[in-house]
């Protein structure tokens, strides 16, 4: 049983987690009442929601770009395509399958299916997740000067120390991620201007969903109070964030932004299907990608034994 626990610890706590959040938000639900939610999904007009799958679809094809950069400037001859295929497949498992299988797993198995080298994909993975984070951080602060007030900073003080108590450790192997490419800084900070694309797109998404609904938060609150969200999402606390990202959104916007309760969790769970539903071409390159890592694992002991 104490190994099974161990093993399992992890997916268990992360499964607890995620019933916890939803479970907060359909009580949040209940006490603003389901109706108002409905009415507020009701009012949202077909020609955004077309503009929104845009601003998705330009979204995700940055985030291809970033990646792509990183590959094609540590020397993987790839094609936009196959960027593409891969991205869309680690998108899809991580929204799909996160309890058993990571995105980036997939990514880099499929990568290895097409030939290329694993040192450099796997650098490359961890170098656009960094960039990611990287980009999402410098709208940061513009999310504690407007929580500043509603945060209790002792505690948040606290888990900050706790949440970096070894930065030193943390630059370094940032550094190491990064040192293929810091020959050719363009490629970085190309990556970056993906990134803030991605980001303009999902901050506009979010804008024209609220502004829909009748109400008016500016741009850039929008964007602090999404980073906020994204760094609590990124603690592992539930599956890939369900719950704790829309509970994280609607607090922000109902208590800082001043929308209602149903407007925002309206948004956070409209935000959420369009991440999905982005997601889907991924489900066509999926089942070649998990053939290749049941390949890997399969040939992994023979390997071992030819060794």
């Amino acid at each position: 049983m104490s190994t099974w626990w161990l093993k399992n610890r992890q997916r268990v706590l992360q499964l607890a987690g995620t019933i916890l959040a939803f479970s907060l938000l359909i009580l949040l639900l209940k006490e603003d009442g389901w109706d108002d939610v409905s009415i507020a999904v009701q009012e949202i007009k077909l020609a955004d929601l077309l503009w929104v799958a845009v601003l998705f679809l330009a979204s995700r094809i940055a985030v291809i770009w970033r990646w792509h950069v990183f590959l094609r400037s540590g020397g993987i001859n790839i094609r936009f395509k196959d960027s593409a295929s891969l991205t869309f497949t680690g998108l899809f498992a991580s929204n799909f399958l996160p309890t058993t299988i990571g995105g980036d797993v997939v990514r880099l198995a499929g990568a290895m299916q097409m030939g290329f080298d694993r040192a450099v994909c796997l650098a490359s993975i961890a170098a656009d997740r960094l960039t990611g984070i990287l980009g999402m951080s410098m709208t940061v602060p513009i999310g504690l000067v407007h929580a500043w007030g509603l945060l209790k900073m002792g505690s948040v003080s606290f888990s900050l120390i706790g949440f970096m108590q070894k930065p030193l450790i943390f630059i370094k192997r940032t550094f190491a991620t990064f040192s293929i490419w810091f020959k050719n800084p363009i490629s970085i900070l190309l990556a970056l201007a993906f990134t803030w694309i991605h980001m303009l797109c999902l901050f506009g998404a979010i804008y024209v969903f609220v502004d829909d609904l009748g109400s008016h938060v500016s741009f850039w609150m929008i964007a602090g109070l999404w980073s906020l969200t994204y760094f609590i999402t990124l603690i592992p606390i539930s599956i890939n964030g369900y719950g704790v990202q829309e509970l994280s959104f609607t607090f922000f916007m109902s208590h800082i932004a001043g929308l209602t309760p149903a407007i925002s969790l309206t948004v956070a769970v409209l935000i959420r299907a369009y991440f999905i539903f982005s997601s889907l071409p991924g489900a066509f390159f999926l089942p070649a990608a998990l053939s290749a890592m049941a390949d890997q694992k399969n040939r992994a002991p023979s390997d071992t034994v030819s060794g």
